[in-house]
């Protein structure tokens, strides 16, 4: 029976990638040749510089997308789940004993992370923007409209975000394979018109093309880079469909119809030069350009799917990894544990595209600011690579420099050309990514310093069980679990409970939930548990950081002799701390009270863990830092 199972499943997740994973880099030829070819570059449109400019399309899709990422960096996955924040874990495993080391690799994921949120803002604008420009072309008098009509398209697609990311790709998945068998057709009709074209597959007409620009190298590298945006997406969206669905379908469906595109568009251009104002529109007949402009339209809307969907991933291994507060996640699938939706993430998304589609008004102002986002993630995830290889892997030195050198020197040229629109819109994914940098790097000192805070002056637990071994306290005849970050100290809600309410439960546990930076932990190293005396147990839950915790449950299976933790009758204790900033910290003032805001506005313990409401006790405390 799993014979037959299996290869449905690999289709309907291969269905679903080429839905959400490949529709960012899927609709590049709207806007890639245009901007090469575009007075901020100043190429001249001969027949040399087109083969050349599409030479270096083809074989930049071949050594980033398909070299880097679907032979190299899908391998890096840690046990399933892909992304830089994935691939930080993974990469930071082993450097416990390199303190030094394990901090620069921190930053470093950390802005990666950063730029992959600036990724996610900026791939709906322009994606959406690009189509939508195809209505100027169909009648001068609709130019009014594409703005508004992307705005509208926008709100639409995120508010379809809650109905999960398996809906959306079984959805979308269908109109992208005919996205993509259209690439194929129409650049195929226009390289049986002009075969010249097939020189584009010489490697060296790539290499003159660039060496010919002399200083003008970075400009031109810096508008061929918009063939792989959406790259770094098929990695950050690993944990949603699996590495074999997401190699099949760039293998099958994605890699051909793209190069056939890039082709006919190049193969346009030598027949009909006054096509570069917009190649791919006007590479479709007359009678076509309205359906084309639908279905770009279409698929357009589903190119930002796969930037969304990572922001997702990246933002819950955030969280488990401590760099950013607690969230409401939800999950959207019964049996792909990595398709989940968080609406916080969703709606500040929609708030920034918004902004940045009404700021920028139009694809080739936003195009300026894209490439420093996409080639910044994709440096830091190749050098993230260089480490798991060498110090998690054991790979030799020379092999996992070999592996990752050559992508190194690429990316870094990348990086340098987009660097060059820095004053034009290229400042915008920087300063966002700064500003992220600043939130998570606070978020995760911040709490360090709290819970040094609770350790250092909050009674030892051992001191106080032996206390409370010599003293006649009032106990009654349930079971309460204290939830706290410190298991050696008294947690803040029973010091707080004995205090006002002068009694003890029969049996209590002091629980601490742990994130491993593994995305599973299997369930019979769930639980770990240490008796201490007159009641009192320390229990310790682990988990993943692609899990979403459930205590309830976990407790189910915590084995304690004549007793029994019965869901009705178990009471929650949760100490919530309010946060007081204040001068001489650790911290400058303005982190405190950044600190102290994100806390206050963090999701409630109590639903992140999935305990029952009205099991819980909520006691407050003030904590100064």
């Amino acid at each position: 029976m799993n014979t037959n199972t299996q290869p449905k499943s690999v289709a309907a997740l291969t269905l679903g990638a080429i839905g959400v994973v490949y529709g960012d880099i899927g609709t590049s030829p709207l806007y890639t040749v245009k901007e090469i070819f575009g007075s901020a570059t100043g190429i001249a449109l001969t027949q040399a510089n087109i083969i050349g400019a599409i030479s270096a399309i083809f074989w930049l899709l071949m050594m980033v997308v398909t070299l880097k990422y679907v032979i190299l960096v899908l391998r890096a996955d840690n046990r399933g789940e892909g992304g830089v924040m994935a691939l930080l874990a993974l990469a930071v495993s082993t450097a416990s004993n390199a303190p030094k080391r394990k901090k620069i690799l921190l930053a470093l994921g950390v802005f990666g992370a950063a730029l992959f949120y600036g990724d996610s803002i900026l791939t709906p604008a322009i994606s959406v923007l690009s189509a939508t420009e195809g209505l100027e072309l169909i009648a001068p008098s609709f130019k009014p409209l594409i703005l508004p009509m992307s705005i509208a398209i926008l709100i639409a697609l995120f508010a379809f975000q809650q109905f999960g990311t398996a809906t959306v790709g079984k959805l979308f998945g269908p109109i992208v394979i005919v996205w993509f068998v259209t690439l194929g057709a129409i650049g195929l009709t226009h390289v049986l018109d002009n075969p010249s074209i097939l020189q584009a597959l010489n490697p060296l007409h790539a290499f003159n093309f660039l060496v010919d620009r002399g200083a003008g190298v970075f400009l031109a590298v810096g508008a061929v880079v918009l063939a792989i945006t959406g790259a770094e997406a098929l990695y950050a969206d690993m944990g949603h469909f699996g590495k074999p669905a997401i190699r099949i379908a760039w293998s099958c469906i994605v890699l051909p119809g793209l190069a056939l595109n890039y082709l006919g568009q190049g193969a346009l251009l030598l027949t009909m030069p006054e096509a570069v104002t917009n190649p791919f529109y006007l590479s479709f007949p007359q009678e076509l350009l309205i359906p084309a402009v639908i279905l770009a339209t279409l698929a357009t809307i589903i190119a930002s799917q796969a930037t969304i969907s990572g922001a997702y991933s990246i933002t819950q291994q955030a969280i488990q990894l401590g760099f950013l507060p607690r969230m409401q996640i939800r999950h959207t699938s019964a049996s792909e544990s990595g398709q989940i939706y968080i609406p916080a993430i969703n709606w500040l998304l929609l708030a920034a595209v918004l902004t940045t589609t009404i700021a920028f008004q139009n694809s080739s102002a936003i195009a300026a600011a894209y490439g420093i986002a996409v080639t910044g993630t994709m440096l830091i995830t190749t050098i993230l690579t260089f480490f798991v290889l060498r110090h998690s892997w054991q790979y030799p030195l020379w092999l996992a420099l070999g592996a990752t050198s050559v992508f190194v020197l690429l990316d870094t040229m990348l990086l340098a050309s987009c660097s060059v629109k820095f004053f034009k819109g290229g400042w915008f994914p920087i300063a966002l990514g700064i500003s992220l940098v600043i939130i998570m790097w606070t978020w995760k000192q911040g709490r360090e310093i709290l819970l040094q805070h609770i350790h250092d002056n909050d009674p030892k637990l051992e001191d106080f069980v032996s206390m409370v071994m010599h003293e006649r306290k009032a106990r009654i005849e349930r079971t309460a679990v204290f939830l706290c970050a410190n298991a050696d100290t008294v947690p803040q809600a029973l010091m707080h409970n004995l205090k006002h309410n002068q009694v003890l439960h029969k049996t209590n546990l002091i629980l601490t939930v742990a994130f491993a930076d593994i995305p599973i932990i299997e369930k019979e190293q769930r639980i770990t548990m240490q008796e201490i005396g007159a009641g009192f147990w320390k229990v310790k839950l682990h988990y993943g950081f692609m899990e979403t915790p459930h205590i309830p449950k976990a407790l189910e299976d915590c084995k304690i002799e004549n007793v029994k933790i019965d869901p009705f009758s178990t009471s929650y204790f949760v100490s919530r701390e309010t946060i007081i900033s204040g001068h001489g910290g650790k911290m400058a003032k303005w982190r405190d009270d950044l600190f102290a805001l994100m806390s206050r506005n963090a999701g409630s313990v109590v639903s992140y863990f999935n305990i029952p409401s009205n099991s819980v006790i909520e006691l407050g405390t003030r904590v100064h830092i």
